[in-house]
């Protein structure tokens, strides 16, 4: 179990706004769709539907968020990001038809996407030699703030009552803003130099962008375990249904014992890679595993789910702590938060269309589609080392025209 409170001083300001926000997270997460479908009563093809329009205007808003943040201090853009999220939480109330409830949760899943951003530079400034770690004990953090949202909205679920609701929408808003007072006391970091050349680099950093694309292949297996299995789970499977609420916490217990262990073992891109390789393998075989609990006494399925959401948690792992490592390492220091915003994209994509795909290879397709799916993520930590590869020589190549550059300039001066 990693150490929850870091020593007094940024870390645990950072860790402790982090851990606020992700209560009211779990909160969101677990009972958030189901206030828009039982309290507001739109129908769920329009909430799904506004969910997607959210989640497309998000994905821009990380980079140019992410650049304010490089040029115009972390700190600040990143709080204004917490409040902005705040304001449009507690909008829900008054979100009683769907273009209200698609203006409030665009602002708000863009705020968020802006706030993942902005708070990079402020993770790379404070996390020492090494912030992937600092990042991986964030998510450790995360789990556990989450886990005891889910448990705060479980009795708004269980009162199911318009006032139930409205008390859990409320309080999601006060987490955020409570989140964003916390930083107040975080000492501003001092935006960096911007670097001579293009305005938006990462855009122009192909190896990188194509880390981002196979990182967001990747990321579809977020939706594995809250979106297809809980479905394979009902239609095609005879294990009791509690096991749905037993998978996540499973998954929630590995990550929040193990994340920080892991990352400190992937501590190179070279490292990052083979991480990649090794969670797509292990997202194979779970898939595989998942696919063959149809058809099979209760007993036996239960054991077959339970064993590959173990061998699923274990490639989470993997998957987030090579994200963490070539995200970090292959971005430029002054440039954090521009990058870290396009490599968010991946992640966007596959919370926008991930659900759809697993839902039509996986529930509709069947147990071939989980072969497929499986197929995919091998075949992606398969190409993850080449990628990598290819963006750590263009990183030096940069590094060493910089180099040349300064040297030049200096002697210039001199004489």
């Amino acid at each position: 179990m990693p150490q929850l409170i870091p020593d007094a001083g940024p870390r645990r300001v950072i860790a402790a706004s982090n851990f606020v926000y992700t209560v009211g997270s779990g909160l969101y997460l677990t009972a958030g769709v189901l206030y828009f479908t039982q309290a507001v009563h739109l129908p769920a093809a329009q909430v799904g539907l506004g969910l997607g329009i959210a989640g497309f205007v998000s994905l821009a808003l990380g980079i140019a968020v992410g650049h304010l943040a490089d040029t115009h201090g972390a700190r600040g853009v990143y709080v204004t990001t917490l409040v902005i999220q705040a304001a449009a939480t507690a909008a829900f109330i008054s979100a009683d038809s769907f273009w209200p409830f698609v203006l409030a949760v665009c602002v708000a899943t863009g705020a968020k996407a802006a706030g993942l951003a902005a708070r990079s530079p402020l993770i790379r400034h404070y996390g020492g030699n090494r912030p992937q770690e600092f990042r991986a004990y964030l998510r450790a953090v995360t789990n556990v703030g989450i886990s005891l949202g889910a448990l705060l909205a479980g009795w708004t679920v269980q009162v199911g009552t318009l006032t139930a609701y409205q008390l859990m929408v409320i309080g999601n808003a006060v987490f955020f803003a409570t989140s964003a007072a916390i930083l107040v006391l975080l000492p501003p970091v001092t935006p960096g130099t911007t670097a001579d050349g293009p305005r938006w680099t990462a855009l122009r950093d192909r190896p990188y962008l194509l880390l981002t694309a196979l990182d967001g292949i990747m990321a579809i297996q977020f939706k594995v375990l809250t979106v297809a299995l809980p479905l394979w789970l009902i239609e095609a499977t005879a294990a009791p249904r509690w096991l749905i609420s037993g998978t996540m916490l499973i998954n929630t217990g590995i990550v929040i014992a193990l994340q920080v262990r892991a990352g400190r073992t992937v501590d190179s891109p070279t490292a990052g890679g083979g991480a990649y390789r090794r969670a797509g393998v292990a997202f194979l075989v779970s898939c595989s595993l998942i696919s063959l609990s149809a058809g099979t006494p209760a007993w036996a399925a239960t054991a077959l789910l339970m064993t590959a959401v173990v061998v699923h948690a274990v490639g989470e792992l993997w998957h987030s702590a090579a994200g963490f490592e070539v995200s970090f390492a292959l971005a430029p220091e002054h440039a954090t938060g521009q990058y870290l915003g396009v490599f968010g994209l991946g992640a966007g994509l596959a919370e926008a269309l991930g659900p759809g795909l697993l839902i039509a290879l996986c529930i509709t397709w069947g147990r071939p589609g989980w072969y497929v799916v499986g197929a995919l993520f091998a075949l992606t930590g398969l190409v993850a080392p080449l990628i990598v590869r290819r963006a750590e020589r263009q990183r030096r190549a940069v590094d060493a025209a910089k180099s040349r550059n300064s040297v030049q300039v200096v002697g210039e001066r001199a004489s």
